[in-house]
């Protein structure tokens, strides 16, 4: 049956920044699915309250901390995950932040945190779990890039976040070459303006509010759940032959 390729019973799940936001949603969709869940979270309090909150839905998902700015937290974590349960299948890089300053302003500490946690997370968790991923000889990468490594966005400047997403992008590509090999597959979600918290108090300025909704031809922000959707399929045998493409979810934005 089709739909059976959308199941994930048996397999574990690693979601960067799953406690809150998008990573939440992804987090709760791929426990629905039927995956064992790691919400590995900088944020403790975040990361617990979201695994019992899955927990008491009756599905499997637990806290891990991680930092992924630090590599050796992720080594570590993967070896850990790796040794309780001898297998990660998924990994989701979903932790990331976004600066809105003016290019000419952003201080050298502010425009390297953004990369530090945009990109080089992103690549401290690959290269981890990917090392278990290719002794194992299957495994599923999902990182969060963003339309705006496509796009240019406006009015709000946010130079650095976009620069960080586009590198990522690319990344994708770059490590689901090498990995294809060892049957291990590399994609990215880029999505639009989702209602998450951070979103919705940047529609609170009446300017922002404007150009984000009237730029969108949907002409509303996407749901939590409109990405994790994308996650689950790119994390199942549904998207067996897909590695190094990039969904984006935007809502209609970057096809102007």
């Amino acid at each position: 049956m089709i739909l059976d390729k959308f199941r994930l019973e048996d397999r574990l799940a690693v979601v960067t920044g799953g406690g809150r936001g998008i990573g939440l949603a992804i987090s709760t969709a791929l426990a629905e699915a039927g995956a064992q869940v790691v919400i590995a979270e900088l944020d403790a309090e975040a990361g617990q309250r979201a695994a019992q909150s899955l927990q008491s839905q009756g599905l499997r998902a637990e806290f891990r901390p991680l930092d992924v700015t630090q590599s050796a937290q992720a080594d570590a974590l993967a070896q850990n995950l790796h040794q309780a349960y001898g297998r990660v299948d998924i990994l989701v890089n979903n932790a990331g932040i976004c600066r809105n300053t003016p290019a000419l302003e952003t201080p050298d500490a502010e425009w390297l945190q953004v990369f530090d946690i945009n990109v080089h997370g992103v690549f401290w968790c690959s290269r981890a779990f990917g090392r278990v991923m290719v002794a194992q000889g299957r495994g599923s990468i999902i990182n969060i890039a963003s339309m705006s490594g496509l796009i240019v966005n406006k009015p709000q400047p946010q130079a650095a976040y976009n620069a960080s997403k586009a590198a990522v992008a690319h990344l994708t590509r770059s490590l689901a070459a090498e990995l294809a090999p060892f049957g291990v597959r590399v994609n990215a979600i880029s999505p639009g303006y989702i209602g998450t918290e951070m979103t919705r108090r940047g529609l609170e300025t009446p300017e922002w509010r404007r150009d984000w909704l009237g730029l969108t031809p949907m002409g509303r922000l996407g749901e939590p759940w409109e990405v994790a959707t994308c996650a689950v399929f790119l994390a199942s045998e549904a998207s067996s032959y897909l590695t190094g493409s990039e969904l984006v979810v935007d809502g209609g934005y970057t096809v102007w």
